[in-house]
């Protein structure tokens, strides 16, 4: 089994530049997560748009939906911005015959506080094990894109009731 790993951005990849006082999109925080482990998969790391999920339009989403399609393979991991990734979620449900789970973080991956290795693990879980669909792995929760929202005020995604 190969997974390919697309890499969209968000606050996952963001990095602080402090002689500019802002953050940036830097390149896939995967890449390092994984550069720490001992995996037994195979996996492609492809980056992508480099974006805020806030930032994103549909070109960007219509991309991102052609890249799945042309994948070969049919376990796909994409780390997204938490905001907009439910959107994002649903534009991938015409895809067929494939598992698709997006993760992110609600701290970039480089801060010690940071929730991305932990929700990279449990998508990296998930993509071997669901059946085809399209799935959001966060929080310690696994759902279907119409079945979760993020809640802001509270930090963390959650079942919509």
């Amino acid at each position: 089994m190969k997974i390919t790993i697309f890499s969209i951005g968000g606050t996952i990849d963001k990095v602080y530049f402090d002689q500019l006082s802002e953050y940036q999109i830097g390149g896939p925080s995967i890449r390092d997560i994984f550069g720490h482990l001992t995996l037994n998969f195979a996996y492609d790391i492809v980056s992508m748009i480099r974006k805020d999920s806030l930032d994103m339009t549909d070109e960007d989403r219509r991309a991102i939906v052609e890249a799945v399609r042309a994948a070969p393979s049919d376990r796909i991991l994409i780390t997204h911005g938490t905001d907009t990734m439910v959107e994002t979620a649903k534009t991938l449900k015409d895809v067929r015959d494939k598992v698709i789970v997006l993760t992110g973080a609600m701290e970039p991956a480089g801060f010690k506080t940071s929730d991305a290795v932990f929700n990279v693990g449990c998508a990296v879980a998930a993509v071997q094990i669901l059946p085809p669909g399209v799935y959001i792995a966060i929080n310690g929760g696994v759902y279907r894109p119409d079945e979760v929202r993020k809640n802001r005020s509270r930090g963390r995604f959650e079942p919509v009731a």
